[in-house]
């Protein structure tokens, strides 16, 4: 009777402590261990029996208990809240009510099945689990036996996810004269088990959105490899740590931008310069700067060397230093079409002694002014190009055609114009551009040309 009491004390206890989970899908097996006390009083039969319920928890003047482990229980649970189960249980009857002749110490056996129906989830309690049952058994007292027809009320403490403490009250109706109707009452040990983690984390397979990985709870089983709060699967960098703002990934230097996205990512430096530095603020990076302390333009690679011309190639680099050119030109003008033209007309005009390739002086002028052009694009390249009219042998006017070409390269480099600078060719009649069957047309014909060299 003291162990009795003391162990419903301690059930009253849990209930006010624990926090932990009924029986379900993760730990579907549970077996229980514990003592019944069989009461046949409060059973609305005459005396030496009472009414329904009658002095039900008058333990010490009604209950038969066997000091000892006399009640072991397995169960199943199936879906839904529901499950089933058998029990086993073995008293000694010596209290039959207020009569305690007809039964001396008779031996008292029972097997039962049930199927049990849970109401954790509808009360939402993470550690109190009352349940309903219904089932049948055979009981036999002093080896006469009978059928029952059982109806069960009882309660589970759950003191962690897979112990907890039960109690329990069945009502068992007995179908034959020979055994009577009676209560039996459980209380014990419950044991779940059964549940399924595959990757041994604590976290059921059931429950687990990574299975087969050893996880946490508060990623739902799945891992941090790193430890920096932020799982595996929404971790840029899984393998190092990293803080939220850059989805896990480490800022070595502290400069905002993820090592994983930073050109330095051991030396802090502005974002526009995906992380390096720049240490003298010219916005070319060090790394790429070849005069890191000193501030020049990227087209100088960072370096402060002159420009002259400021058309953006630094003398070192600019073939015409004081002619505002292109980077194209290696900082040179470049010929226009417009030049082009202006160089042809010229050359057009200039004149030779009749079938000989000496330049008249009148074509002084012409020839300056070519002269001055070419002057202006240093390191351009020219072919001078003679060409005659149809009159005369072919190959005499081959000839001349070439001479005169040659006759106006050579005057040009008497004036400065480097040699390497120019080419010279004849064509004779093979290029007329006008009819050489007119006197305007032929002298159309004879010509010079002077074009740039692509």
């Amino acid at each position: 009777m003291k162990n009795l009491s003391r162990l419903l004390f301690a059930m009253l206890l849990v209930l006010g402590f624990s926090n932990t989970y009924a029986q379900d899908e993760n730990n579907p097996w549970a077996i229980s261990f514990g003592i019944n006390a069989v009461d046949f009083y409060p059973t609305g039969e005459d005396a030496p029996l009472g009414g329904y319920f009658d002095e039900f928890f008058n333990a010490g003047d009604h209950y038969n208990i066997l000091p000892s482990l006399s009640s072991v229980s397995a169960a199943r649970y199936i879906n839904s809240g529901f499950s089933v189960g058998a029990t086993a249980s073995i008293n000694k009857i010596d209290k039959f009510g207020d009569d305690r002749s007809r039964y001396n110490d008779v031996t008292y056996f029972g097997l039962d099945g049930i199927v049990k129906y849970s109401f954790a989830s509808i009360l939402n309690s993470k550690c109190v689990e009352p349940y309903l049952g219904v089932g049948g058994g055979y009981t036999w007292v002093d080896d006469i036996g009978a059928g029952t027809l059982n109806g069960t009320f009882g309660i589970n403490f759950w003191l962690t996810e897979n112990i907890g403490l039960t109690a329990q009250t069945s009502y068992k109706h007995a179908f034959e004269d020979y055994l009577d109707t009676h209560f039996q009452h459980t209380a014990g040990i419950t044991v779940k088990f059964g549940g399924k983690d595959t990757d041994e984390d604590g976290i059921y397979d059931k429950d687990d959105a990574c299975p087969e990985e050893w996880g946490l709870a508060e990623f739902n089983g799945c891992p941090d490899s790193d430890g920096d709060g932020i799982e595996d699967a929404k971790d840029s960098c899984p393998q190092e740590a990293g803080p939220a703002e850059f989805n896990g990934c480490p800022d070595s230097d502290g400069d905002g931008i993820a090592d994983k996205d930073d050109a330095c990512p051991t030396e802090a430096g502005p974002k526009e310069l995906n992380g390096c530095p720049d240490s003298d603020g010219d916005g070319v990076a060090d790394k790429d700067d070849e005069c890191p302390n000193e501030a020049g333009p990227a087209a100088n690679n960072g370096c402060p060397w002159p420009d002259r011309d400021g058309d953006g190639v630094v003398d070192k680099d600019d073939q015409c230093p004081d002619l505002v050119g292109t980077v194209a030109n290696n900082g040179c003008p470049e010929v226009t079409e417009a030049v082009k033209k202006a160089l042809n007309a010229y050359a057009k005009t200039i004149l030779f002694d009749t079938g000989k390739s000496t330049i008249k002086e009148q074509s002084e002028e012409v020839l300056q002014n070519i002269v001055d052009i070419l002057k202006e694009y240093p390191n351009a390249r020219f072919t001078i190009d003679g060409h005659t009219d149809s009159v005369g042998s072919e190959a005499n006017n081959q000839r001349l055609s070439q001479e005169r070409a040659s006759s106006v390269m050579n005057y040009l480099i008497t004036k400065g114009i480097a040699s390497n600078r120019l080419e010279h060719q004849g064509f004779g009649e093979s290029k007329p551009i006008d009819s050489n069957k007119t006197k305007a047309g032929r002298a159309n014909n004879r010509r010079v040309e002077i074009n740039l060299i692509k």
